[in-house]
C-alpha cells in the first residue's frame, strides 16, 4: 500500500511475508495515483508516497531532526526509506517544489548515492557487494555505509509546465526520468464506469454528459482559454442524479464547472454552446424549486447518518447521507440567520451535493457564506471547526505544527484540520482563494480518497480502508494506534469558502483544473431586493422602512451597473454592511442615512470619478445632505463631560468603565474641536451597538495617538497596543516567542491578553502588515473563534466552550479598534478597508477643518499671532487638496502644523518663513515639487525665501502745501427762505416677488501679495467674468463680527459677485433674465449695489441706472423682490440708443447710509428726491427747485445737492429718516463759495468745484490738527475734485457760519494731460460722456483720500529715475495722505482682459479700475479683467504690517550658529 512520509512505526514491524497492500481508489481519485497504486500492489511492492508542495525541504526527503531527552537525532523519511527498504518512491506534485529542492536526489537518482545529515552514507548495492568481498559487514556497519537496494525505483507525478501553473522540472532533474503520459480513460470505459455509478439515469443522458466533457478538455477548448473540465467528478455528479433524476443537466455541471464566475464573456459562451450541442442546456426553462422538509437521524446504523427528505417540484425525495453527532435540527438555532427562499435553495442543493463531495461556496464578502455553512452544519448536527486561511500559510500550518515540550523536548502538535478528520467535524476553510495552490494541493489525497500523511509518520485512513487493514493484520485498535494509524471519521467533511476569482488576473484567478477536481461548487449570489428586505427586518425589526427602502434601490443599482468603479462601491455595501447600518438607524433613527453610506464607503477617500459616482446614485436613490441636518449637525453639541460617573459625548451618554488597571487607561493632552468629537460621537455609537472599530485616514491627523487615547480615556477603558509592520506573521500576532531557561516557549501577544481580561485592543498600522496576515482577525470578529498558534483557542461562545481543552474564553467587554492609513500612494500599505472593511464598523478621520484647526492651534500656541495661525491653516488646506487631486504626492497633515506651532510658540523670534523649513526641507531636492511648495506657501503669505530688505513701497513725494482758498457760506436772506421750502410725501412701497435665483459658488484663489518683498498689495483673486463682461461697481461691507464681503456688479450680462475677503469661496448670483442682454449694444446697463445692514445683513440694493430699476436681493436664500417706489416704476423704459445726439438721462442711487437701510434715488436733471427706508417699507418723496447734477449724503439729515448746469451748491436739511414732521416741508438752502480777500480790495480766485467725493464723516480732531497745521476741533468734511488732492471744508455742514476751506491744490487739473496716444473714441478716459464714476475714497481714519488715476496723470519723472522704465500699468492708486503730508502713485497691474466693448466701459470709468474702501486703512480695487486687489495705504497700518511680515521672516541673519561652550572651574 501506498506509506506516508514520514515514516510510520508500522515500518519498523514485522509484516506477514509476501503481503501485499492494494489502495482502494475511488472514483473521483486521479488517474495517475490509481495507476501506481496498481502497478504497486500488482508487483506486490510497498510505496512511499510525499506529497510535493512549495513547502517541501530537503529535510523532508531525507532525515528530520528530532530532540528526546536532549538528545537530536535523525529519522529517516521517504527517500531513505524507499531506497534502503527496496520501496516504490512516488513523488506526487513535481511542479509544485521549488526548483532547488528536488535536485537533492539527483545523486541518488543516477548513482544511487546519497549522504546522510547523520553521517552515513548511501551506496549503490554492486559498489556495496563488491565492497562486502573485501570487508566485513560490521566494518562497512562502522562505516556508515547503508546498502541501497536494487529494487528501489522512483516515480514521479506532476503536471506538465507550461500550460499548467507551476515550476518547470529542473533540465538535470528531468533527464534522469523517462517519462509517460497518463491521458483521460477511452471513452467507452469512462462511460462503462458511470453507467455502473447511475443505474436510474438514463444513458444516453449520461453519454451526453459525458460528451460534454470530453470536449471541453479538448485542444480546442484550451486554445479558447477554457480550463479543464474536472471529468473525474462526473461520478459524483452521476451519483446525484441517481437520486434526483428529473434534476436538470445543467445545474448539475455548474457545480462541477461554475463557468459563470470562472470565465468570461467569450468563454461563457462557448461553454453555453457547449451546453446547446449536446441538449443539456436548460434553454429558458425555469427550473424545480428544491427544499428541505424533513431531517431525521437513522436508527440503528454504526456511523452517524441522517435521512433527509428534499423535495424537488411535486415530488419529495428522501435520501441517506452523513451527518454529526450533534442532535439535528431543520429550523435554524442561529439567531442571525434568516432564511429566504434563495437560502432554502442553496441548502437544499447543498444537501445533494453533501451526499458525494466536499463543496466550496463562492460568494462576493459579505454575502453570507459563513452563516450558510453554520447553518448547514446546525441542520445536519454537525461540530464547525473553522480554519482561516492565509497567503502565508504553510503545508505545516495545514496539518501539523512542530512544537517544544517543557523538558526541551520536540513533538508535533495536529492541526484543527487532522482534528476535525479524526472527530468527524465539519471544518470550513475560509478564504482558499486567499492560501497558495501549491500549498491547498496537500490536501488532495484527503479530500480524494480520504487518506492523510503527517509529517510525524502518523497515517489517516480512510473507515473502510481500516477496517480492511485491521482485519487483514489481524490486530487491534489500540495497536494500529499504537502504530499511529488512525481511522478518518465516516462525518468528516469539507466546506470551503472562496471570492469568485477576477477573471484576467494572473494573481487573482485562484480557480484552476487542478482546484477544480477538489470540490463541488455553489455559487451564493447576492440576495434580492425582496429578500434583503426580509433578512432586514428580521434582524432587525425596527428598523425604519423608508431608509431600508432607500438604502437598497441604492444598494441594488450600485450591483447591477456593468462600470468597475460602481461595483467597487457595491461591494462596499455587502449585506453584512447593510445590517449594519440598519441596526445603527435602529437605535438612532436621527441618524442621516446619506452620512451611513458614505461612512460605509469611505467616500472620504475614493478616488473623484467614483465619489462623484457614489453622489450620482445617492441623488437617485432620494438620499441628499438636507440643509436641515447640516443646520443640525453645526448646531449639535459636541461637548463631552462626566457627572456621576457618567460620560457624555455629544449626544450619547454611556456610564464610564470601572477597571482595576488605570495604568494601561491613556491619558494624554488633548484640545477639543468639534470635527475629532464628533467623529468619537460616531465611534461610541457603534461602540455601544457591539461593534468593533476601523478608523482610517491619513497620517498626523490624530487617530492614534489623540482621537483613540481620548476615547478611551473618557470611557476609563484598558488599552492593549499592538503595532504591525510589513514582517508581521500570523504568529507573531496571537503569541510572542522567547526561550526561558534553554527552552522555548509562548507567551500571549497584546491581542490575547485583550481578549482574556476584555480591554480594548488598539491595532496600529494595520495597513503594513500583508492583508493574508490580518485576515485571520476575520474569524475572531465575525465568528468570535479563532485559533492560535499554540493549539490554543479563542471561543465566545459558552455553549462551543464546553468539553475543550485548551480554550480562552474571549471576554465580553473585549473590543477592537482598528487604525489604518488610507489605501493608495503614497502610503504604499495594503488595502486592510478592501480586504476587511466590512467587518468592521468604519470611521473616516480627516484633518480638522479649518475652523477647528485653527482653534486647536490657538490652544497649541496661544501666544502665537492669530494671523500667522491663518496663513498656516490656509496653506496646509490648500497643499492637502492638491495631494488629493494627486499634484503632490505627501498629504501634509495636522501633526505638521502642530509641531510648527509649537515651535512657534517656544521660539517666538524665529520667523514663520524659517520654521516651516522643519516640514518641507523633505522635499528640498525635487525642484517640481519645491517649486510647488513656495508657490503655495507664497500665496498664502509665508515669506519663505524672502529678506527683511525686500520692501516696495511706492515712492513718496511731497503734498503741496496747504492753503486756505475761501468760505462756504450759507444764503440766510429771508425771501430766499421763503422759496426754498421742499415739500415731501410719504407713501408705502410696492414690492413685487420674490423669485428665487440660483446662488452659485465658485472657488476663490485668494493669493496673498507679501510673498517675496512686502508692497501695499495685501492680497489678490480674480473673479470668473466671461470675455464680455463688464465690470460696473464694487462696495465693501461689514458684518457684525467684522468680516468684509466685497460685492462686485457687471452687466453684459448683470451678474452679482460676492466674497469675504478671508474664505476662499466666493459666490455669485447671475440675473440675466431681469436685465436680458440685448444683441447690438442697444441697451446698455449700469448696475450699482447697496449692502444693507442689520437686521437685514446679507441683503443687497441692485438699481439699474437706465431704467431705474430696484431690487431686493437675499444673498444667502437667492430671493429675488422688485421694489416700486412710485406707479411711475411700473411703466416700461424706453431705451435709448448710446449712439443718440443727446446722452440719455440717468437715475442715481446714494447708498453712503445703506447699513442704515436707507437710500436716496434722483434723477440726472430732475427736480426731485426719493428716499427709500428698507426697513419700514416706505418711500419720501422730496420735491426740489431746481434741477439736479448731483448728491451727497454729507450727513444724515444734510444733503448737499449740485444744480445741473450751473454746478451750484446747495445744503438740503431733512429731518432723520425724513419723518412726517416739520409741516412735511426740508429746507434748501443756497450755499456760495466766497474766495479769500488778498487785501486793497483784490481777492484770489476761487473757482467753483465739481467735487467728485465727500466724505460722510468727518476727520477726528487729530488728523484735523495734523492736516491744517493748528490745533483745532471742529466739524469737517473731506473732499475731492479734479483740481485739488483734496479738500477740507471745516465748519461743515453742521454750523451755519461760513465754512473755511482748505486745498493742497495740484499743478494741472486730471485729465488736462490728454489721453495717450491712439483713437480718442476708443480710449477710457475721454470727456465725451461724462458722469463716468470717479473712483474715489476717503479715508477719514487714516486722514487720506485715495483715487485711481490713469497714467498720463502720472507725474513719472518725480518719481522714478530717468533710465528706469515705468511699470505697463493703465492705472494707479494715488494716496494723498494729510497727516504725512506726503503723496505716493501705486501702480494696479494691468488687467489680464478687457472686454471689447470700448465705449460701454468708457461710460464707467475713467481708468481700468473701480475701487471703494476696505476699512479704515486701506481700499479694494478691481480691474476690468476681474482682479480683486486689496490694499493697504493707513501709514500706521503699513508699519504694524511691515513688523509683522519681518518677524515672519525671522531675525536670522544669515549666519551659520554658533555653540559656545564654556568650562567652569571650580577649586
Amino acid at each position: 500500500m501506498p506509506s506516508g512520509c514520514p515514516t510510520s512505526k508500522m515500518d519498523n514491524a514485522e509484516r506477514p511475508s509476501g503481503t501485499r497492500y492494494l489502495p482502494h481508489w475511488s472514483p473521483w481519485s486521479t488517474k495517475a495515483f490509481h495507476c501506481y497504486a496498481v502497478f504497486g500492489a500488482n508487483k506486490e511492492r510497498e510505496v512511499e508516497y510525499i506529497a510535493l508542495s512549495r513547502d517541501t525541504t530537503e529535510s523532508d526527503l531525507k532525515q528530520r531532526r528530532e530532540i528526546r531527552s536532549g538528545t537530536a537525532f535523525y529519522i529517516d523519511q521517504c527517500a531513505v526509506r524507499a531506497a534502503t527498504k527496496g520501496r516504490i518512491l512516488v513523488l506526487e506534485g513535481l511542479e509544485k517544489a521549488e526548483r532547488n529542492v528536488l535536485p537533492v536526489l539527483n545523486n541518488l537518482l543516477e548513482n544511487r548515492e546519497m549522504q546522510l545529515e547523520d553521517g552515513r552514507f548511501l551506496m549503490s548495492a554492486e559498489r556495496y557487494d563488491k565492497l562486502l568481498q573485501e570487508h566485513s559487514k560490521d566494518e562497512l556497519d562502522a562505516w556508515k555505509i547503508v546498502r541501497v537496494s536494487e529494487d528501489f525505483r522512483v516515480i514521479a507525478l506532476g503536471l506538465p509546465v507550461p500550460k499548467y501553473t507551476g515550476n518547470p522540472l529542473d533540465p538535470p532533474l528531468r533527464s534522469r526520468f523517462q517519462a509517460r503520459d497518463i491521458y483521460y480513460l477511452p471513452f467507452k470505459d469512462q462511460l462503462q464506469i458511470l453507467y455502473s455509478a447511475g443505474s436510474n439515469v438514463p444513458t444516453e443522458r449520461i453519454s451526453q454528459l459525458l460528451s460534454f466533457a470530453t470536449t471541453l478538455c479538448s485542444q480546442e477548448s484550451a486554445s479558447l482559454g477554457l480550463p479543464d473540465f474536472p471529468a473525474d467528478n462526473l461520478t459524483a455528479a452521476i451519483g446525484i442524479l441517481n437520486a434526483f433524476p428529473k434534476m436538470s443537466s445543467q445545474r448539475v455541471i455548474e457545480r462541477l464547472y461554475p463557468y459563470s464566475v470562472l470565465l468570461g464573456k467569450e468563454g461563457r459562451t462557448a461553454v453555453q454552446d457547449a451546453l446547446k450541442r449536446f441538449e443539456l442546456s436548460d434553454s429558458g426553462k425555469h427550473s424545480d424549486s428544491l427544499t428541505i422538509m424533513n431531517v431525521e437521524p437513522v436508527q440503528n446504523f454504526e456511523n452517524p447518518q441522517a435521512a433527509v427528505t428534499l423535495r424537488s417540484g411535486d415530488k419529495n425525495i428522501l435520501v441517506e447521507m452523513a451527518s454529526g453527532t450533534r442532535p439535528l435540527s431543520l429550523h435554524s438555532r442561529l439567531s442571525t440567520f434568516i432564511r429566504t427562499s434563495t437560502h432554502e435553495q442553496l441548502l437544499a442543493e447543498m444537501m445533494q451535493s453533501h451526499m458525494v463531495k466536499d463543496m466550496c461556496l463562492i460568494g462576493g464578502k459579505g454575502c453570507g457564506k459563513s452563516v450558510i455553512a453554520k447553518e448547514f452544519a446546525d441542520i445536519l448536527g454537525y461540530e464547525v471547526e473553522p480554519v482561516m486561511l492565509y497567503q502565508d500559510m504553510t503545508a505545516r500550518d495545514l496539518l501539523q505544527q512542530r512544537y517544544t515540550l517543557p523538558n526541551g523536548d520536540t513533538a508535533w502538535r495536529q492541526s484543527p484540520l487532522v482534528t476535525a478528520a479524526l472527530e468527524g467535524k465539519l471544518v470550513i476553510l475560509d478564504g482558499i482563494h486567499r492560501v497558495n495552490p501549491g500549498t491547498l494541493s496537500i490536501l488532495q489525497r484527503l479530500i480524494h480518497d480520504r487518506e492523510l500523511t503527517l509529517y510525524d509518520g502518523t497515517r489517516l485512513l480512510r473507515g473502510d480502508r481500516y477496517q480492511f487493514l485491521k482485519k487483514e493484520l489481524q490486530i487491534s485498535d489500540a495497536e494500529l494506534q499504537e502504530r499511529s494509524i488512525f481511522p478518518i471519521h465516516p462525518s468528516f467533511r469539507i466546506v470551503a469558502l472562496a471570492e469568485p476569482p477576477v477573471i484576467g488576473s494572473s494573481t487573482q484567478q485562484w480557480l484552476g483544473p487542478e482546484l477544480l477536481t477538489m470540490f463541488l461548487y455553489h455559487v451564493v449570489k447576492p440576495s434580492s431586493r425582496k429578500e434583503e428586505i426580509q433578512i432586514m427586518k428580521g434582524m432587525v425589526p425596527n428598523v425604519p422602512k423608508e431608509a431600508v427602502e432607500q438604502l437598497l434601490t441604492l444598494t441594488h443599482k450600485l450591483r447591477d451597473t456593468k462600470d468597475t468603479n460602481t461595483q467597487s462601491l457595491a461591494s462596499s455595501l455587502s449585506t453584512r454592511q447593510l445590517l449594519r447600518i440598519c441596526r445603527r438607524l435602529s437605535q438612532y433613527p436621527d441618524e442621516s442615512l446619506y452620512h451611513a453610506v458614505n461612512k460605509a464607503c469611505l467616500s472620504r477617500f475614493l478616488p473623484s470619478l467614483a465619489r462623484s459616482t457614489l453622489l450620482k446614485y445617492l441623488v437617485d436613490s432620494g438620499m441628499e445632505e438636507t440643509s436641515e441636518e447640516l443646520e443640525r449637525m453645526e448646531n449639535s453639541d459636541y461637548s463631552c463631560e462626566i457627572k456621576s460617573g457618567i460620560l457624555r459625548l455629544g449626544s450619547v451618554t454611556v456610564p464610564v468603565f470601572n477597571t482595576d488597571e488605570q495604568m494601561k487607561v491613556p491619558d494624554i493632552l488633548f484640545y477639543e474641536n468639534p470635527q475629532h468629537m464628533r467623529v468619537m460621537e460616531d465611534m461610541l455609537k457603534d461602540f455601544l451597538l457591539g461593534e468593533h472599530l476601523l478608523l482610517v485616514g491619513n497620517q498626523g491627523v490624530g487617530k492614534n495617538n489623540k482621537i483613540v487615547d481620548q476615547f478611551l480615556h473618557l470611557l476609563n477603558r484598558p488599552r492593549e497596543y499592538l503595532q504591525l509592520h510589513r514582517d508581521t506573521t500570523v504568529q507573531s500576532l496571537t503569541l510572542q516567542p522567547s526561550v526561558k531557561d534553554g527552552i522555548i516557549v509562548y507567551e500571549d501577544s497584546p491581542l490575547v491578553k485583550a481578549v482574556k481580561k476584555g480591554h480594548i485592543l488598539v491595532i496600529d498600522e494595520a495597513d503594513k502588515a500583508p492583508t493574508n496576515v490580518t485576515c485571520i482577525l476575520k474569524t475572531l470578529v465575525e465568528s468570535g473563534e479563532m485559533i492560535l498558534s499554540d493549539g490554543r483557542r479563542l471561543v465566545a461562545n459558552p455553549l462551543e466552550r464546553k468539553g475543550r481543552d485548551n480554550v480562552i474564553p474571549i471576554h465580553p467587554d473585549f473590543r477592537m479598534i482598528v487604525l489604518a492609513n488610507r489605501p493608495g500612494f503614497p502610503f504604499l500599505g495594503n488595502d486592510f478597508f478592501g480586504a476587511l472593511g466590512d467587518i468592521f464598523s468604519c470611521h473616516a478621520v480627516d484633518n480638522p477643518l479649518p475652523q477647528s484647526e485653527l482653534a486647536m492651534l490657538r490652544q497649541y500656541g496661544p501666544n502665537v499671532p492669530d494671523a500667522v495661525l491663518q496663513k498656516l491653516v490656509a496653506a496646509f488646506g490648500e497643499l492637502r487638496t492638491m495631494a488629493d487631486q494627486g499634484i503632490i504626492t505627501y498629504p501634509y497633515s495636522t501633526r505638521e502644523v502642530v509641531n510648527i506651532v509649537k515651535h512657534l510658540q517656544k521660539f517666538p523670534n524665529e520667523g514663520l518663513a524659517n520654521v516651516v523649513r522643519n516640514v518641507f526641507d523633505f522635499d528640498s531636492y525635487n525642484q517640481e515639487m519645491r517649486e510647488i511648495l513656495i508657490n503655495s506657501l507664497h500665496k498664502h503669505g509665508i515669506p519663505i525665501g524672502a529678506k527683511p530688505t525686500n520692501v516696495q513701497l511706492a515712492k513718496e513725494l511731497p503734498l503741496p502745501d496747504v492753503s486756505f482758498v475761501g468760505h462756504w457760506t450759507i444764503t440766510q436772506t429771508g425771501n430766499a427762505r421763503r422759496k426754498l421750502l421742499c415739500p415731501t410725501e410719504t407713501h408705502q412701497i410696492n414690492i413685487k416677488g420674490p423669485v428665487y435665483i440660483s446662488v452659485q459658488g465658485f472657488a476663490l484663489e485668494r493669493t496673498e501679495s507679501r510673498s517675496l518683498s512686502f508692497t501695499e498689495e495685501m492680497a489678490h483673486w480674480r473673479i470668473p467674468l466671461s470675455e464680455v463682461n463688464i465690470v460696473c461697481d464694487i462696495i465693501v461691507s461689514s458684518d457684525t463680527s467684522g468680516d468684509s464681503t466685497v460685492h462686485v456688479a457687471t452687466c453684459n450680462p448683470v451678474t452679482l459677485y460676492f466674497m469675504k475677503t478671508q474664505e476662499d469661496k466666493g459666490y455669485y448670483v447671475e440675473l440675466y433674465d431681469i436685465f436680458p442682454r440685448t444683441v447690438g449694444s442697444v441697451w446698455q446697463p449700469s448696475v450699482t449695489v447697496a449692502p444693507l445692514g442689520h437686521p437685514l445683513s446679507g441683503q443687497v440694493i441692485l438699481h439699474e441706472e437706465q431704467s431705474n430699476v430696484i431690487l431686493l436681493l437675499d444673498t444667502s436664500t437667492g430671493a429675488l423682490h422688485r421694489v416700486l417706489l412710485s406707479e411711475e416704476d411700473t411703466k416700461p423704459t424706453r431705451k435709448s440708443s448710446w449712439w443718440g445726439s443727446k446722452e440719455a438721462q440717468k437715475y442715481k442711487m446714494c447708498r453712503d447710509f445703506s447699513h442704515k437701510n436707507w437710500l436716496v434715488f434722483f434723477k440726472e436733471n430732475g427736480n426731485s428726491l426719493s428716499v427709500l427706508d428698507v426697513l419700514e417699507g416706505t418711500a419720501h418723496s422730496i420735491s426740489l427747485p431746481i434741477n439736479l447734477a448731483s448728491v451727497f449724503l454729507v450727513a444724515e439729515d444734510r444733503w448737499l445737492l449740485i444744480e445741473n448746469k450751473s454746478n451750484k451748491k446747495f445744503l438740503l436739511t431733512t429731518p432723520v429718516h425724513v419723518e412726517a414732521e416739520n409741516n412735511g416741508v426740508c429746507q434748501l438752502h443756497a450755499l456760495e463759495e466766497e474766495a479769500v480777500s488778498t487785501g486793497f480790495g483784490v481777492t484770489a480766485g476761487l473757482e467753483p468745484s465739481n467735487p467728485h467725493v465727500i466724505s460722510s464723516d468727518q476727520l477726528p480732531p487729530e488728523n484735523l490738527s495734523a492736516a491744517i497745521g493748528q490745533k483745532i476741533n471742529s466739524p469737517n468734511r473731506i473732499l475731492s475734485d479734479e483740481n485739488n488732492y483734496a479738500s477740507i471744508i471745516v465748519g461743515f455742514p453742521d454750523l451755519l457760519s461760513p465754512s473755511e476751506v482748505y486745498s493742497w491744490k495740484r499743478r494741472s487739473s486730471l485729465g488736462s494731460h490728454g489721453t495717450p496716444a491712439g483713437d480718442q473714441f476708443f480710449q477710457p478716459g475721454r470727456s465725451k460722456f461724462g458722469n463716468i464714476k470717479k473712483g474715489c475714497a476717503s479715508l477719514v481714519a487714516a486722514n487720506q483720500m485715495v483715487r485711481g488715476v490713469p497714467a498720463v496723470d502720472v507725474p513719472f519723472k518725480d518719481i522714478y529715475p530717468k533710465d528706469t522704465v515705468p511699470p505697463n500699468s493703465t492705472a494707479f492708486l494715488e494716496v494723498t495722505d494729510l497727516n504725512a503730508k506726503k503723496l505716493k502713485y501705486i501702480p494696479v497691474p494691468r488687467a489680464v482682459s478687457v472686454s471689447p466693448y470700448t465705449s460701454w466701459l468708457s461710460k464707467i470709468t475713467d481708468t481700468d479700475i473701480l475701487l471703494a474702501a476696505h476699512g479704515n486703512s486701506g481700499v479694494v480695487t478691481v480691474d476690468m479683467g476681474g482682479s480683486v486687489r486689496l490694499w493697504e495705504t493707513g501709514l500706521e497700518s503699513i508699519q504694524r504690517s511691515l513688523l509683522e511680515w519681518r518677524n515672519m521672516i525671522g531675525q536670522d541673519d544669515g549666519r551659520p550658529v554658533q555653540v559656545k561652550c564654556y568650562i567652569c572651574r571650580t577649586d
